[in-house]
């Protein structure tokens, strides 16, 4: 016979089951969620990686209950059209789109499986949404929103790292999808001298660096970008190779070797996108779910490259720094 008082507890433990515990206890369908990715699998390891963490706290166990379908145009954004598509063919639950260009793709090839974005640009302006606090359609999730105050604030940090700075490259692609010309107004403003070099495949990287070179720039400036980010390792080497001091749109460029980086974490954008994927699968619709920018911008810093390049970090950057990599 049961003893009582261990019955009660057992309808006591019971009635007290996580959130989580509940939602997977209540609910035996598995669920297939659709990744859209720009990228290759080995530049973005580790932010699918967090984020299969992050549906895993959330009860979404990868090969138990929920099958996650990759695809990844592994930099060339023409593929991404038929990629959507094919999620769309496959019935997905939920697509999640890494970028802007993708969460477009997605969007054009369906318009009722709803689509949880990352690190989009400018959602309202790429017209992925109708506004930031509701969304009105089949689309929501995580913006950079990269505004003129954060690009400027990149320069900003530039100069106050190169006191003599006076020419600065933006390197750029045609999958950029930031503002360019903002950086020009933002130069202006700093008295800086901004110029632009596109590159359009990794064999124009090197002689995009040798361009720089020859032209003396002083610093140099990635912004946010899908095919440079796939490349940032071929990016770091070349910059140290040049002895070219920059400033990056991700702190993974700082810590392959770059100067300094100044941006929103990748890794919590795609581990919170997992929180939206939870949110849809239990029911809610996307058109009601805000769209969340970064909370937080981190200054990284490699004193290592900085003291390769014989630079003296200014004491009240380093005060401000979240992360010294030395």
């Amino acid at each position: 016979m049961m003893d009582r008082r261990a019955f009660i507890r057992g309808i006591a433990g019971a009635a007290v089951l996580s959130p989580v515990a509940a939602y997977a206890q209540a609910t035996s369908k598995t669920r297939r969620v659709g990744v859209l990715m720009t990228t290759t699998p080995a530049a973005a390891a580790h932010i699918v990686a967090a984020f299969a963490d992050g549906l895993k706290e959330l009860g979404h166990v990868e090969g138990k209950n929920v099958v996650i379908e990759y695809r990844w145009a592994e930099g060339r954004r023409e593929r991404l059209a038929e990629m959507a598509a094919d999620l769309v063919r496959q019935k997905v639950d939920v697509i999640v789109a890494s970028s802007q260009a993708p969460a477009l793709a997605a969007k054009r090839a369906t318009t009722t499986i709803p689509i949880v974005m990352v690190n989009a640009t400018d959602p309202v302006e790429a017209g992925l949404v109708a506004s930031l606090a509701r969304p009105g359609g089949n689309v929501t999730g995580l913006s950079q929103q990269l505004t003129p105050e954060i690009r400027a604030k990149q320069l900003q940090l530039l100069k106050e790292t190169l006191p003599r700075v006076a020419r600065v490259a933006v390197l750029h692609s045609p999958s950029t999808t930031v503002g360019l010309r903002e950086y020009e107004a933002a130069g202006q403003a700093l008295e800086l001298r901004v110029q632009f070099v596109e590159v359009k495949s990794r064999d124009d990287l090197g002689r995009a660096f040798t361009a720089m070179a020859r032209d003396r720039v002083d610093g140099l400036l990635v912004p946010g970008d899908t095919f440079l980010f796939t490349e940032r390792q071929r990016i770091a080497e070349l910059a140290r190779e040049h002895r070219l001091p920059g400033i990056y749109a991700w702190r993974e460029l700082t810590e392959l070797g770059g100067l300094m980086s100044y941006s929103a974490r990748l890794t919590e954008q795609f581990h919170r996108a997992a929180v939206y994927v939870d949110k849809i699968l239990r029911g809610v619709s996307p058109a009601t779910l805000p769209v969340e920018s970064p909370s937080q911008y981190e200054l990284v810093i490699n004193l290592n490259t900085a003291k390769a390049l014989g630079l003296t970090i200014p004491p009240a950057l380093l005060v401000r720094a979240d992360e010294l990599i030395q």
